[in-house]
């Protein structure tokens, strides 16, 4: 089981009210956790494949005992997906001043993650294991995708709300429209480049298709 997995295990019974049993022994260790994960970062690093990566050689390079990686992770994968989170990035902050500028910086943050991945063997190797685990796969974009696929959610909201986005458009499917392109150039068409100003022209071009008509009821007449 994961960090994230545990953690749910105690939140859940917080709010059923139900007893959750507490861990038996020493508490974990903040720097094992941290020793263990640099140690498979160094050992991608030097080149060595995921396939060859056993726990107990996690366990030897990290210094610690092959039981200390079992208390933490249920197996390998388990914890190259704690490995993948560690290289991720918080979504940036929204200022909120502007549905445009707050969309803009979403969508660069998706294109430098983008760079990246495109520029690290590490994360490109990390990734790719992760993705070839379907459960892993769907809890990594449960704690980590869903957080900015609803901030994008959220902006389009409130662009709705502000009159700046029409409000007859499904906002999963413009989510979608504003997200496609990086993605597709990131994922699927890595030999596309990633420019500065792709963010910016790919918000602009998607809004000037959603943006209220003139002659629309309800459309603000400036």
């Amino acid at each position: 089981m994961s960090r994230v997995a545990e953690d749910r295990g105690r939140t859940a019974g917080a709010r059923t009210g139900g007893a959750v049993p507490q861990r038996r022994g020493r508490p974990r260790s903040a720097a094992a956790d941290s020793a263990i994960v640099e140690a498979v970062l160094h050992l991608i690093e030097d080149g060595v494949p995921i396939a060859e990566l056993s726990m107990e050689r996690i366990a030897r390079e990290a210094g610690v005992g092959k039981a200390t990686l079992y208390r933490r992770w249920s197996g390998k994968s388990a914890l190259l997906l704690d490995v993948m989170r560690s290289l991720d990035a918080p979504c940036p902050p929204l200022d909120g001043s502007s549905v445009r500028d707050d969309l803009v910086r979403l969508l660069e943050f998706l294109r430098r993650r983008g760079l990246a991945k495109r520029s690290s063997a590490m994360l490109r190797t990390v990734v790719s294991h992760v993705r070839t685990q379907p459960e892993l796969w769907a809890e990594y974009h449960e704690t980590v995708v869903r957080a900015r696929h609803e901030a994008l959610v959220a902006v389009l909201r409130r662009g709705v709300a502000t009159g700046e986005i029409r409000a007859d458009r499904d906002l999963e499917t413009l989510a979608d429209l504003f997200v496609g392109p990086m993605l597709a150039r990131a994922l699927l068409h890595e030999w596309k480049q990633l420019p500065e100003g792709l963010a910016e022209d790919i918000v602009d071009t998607v809004l000037e298709g959603v943006r209220p008509r003139p002659d629309a009821p309800g459309a603000d007449p400036a």
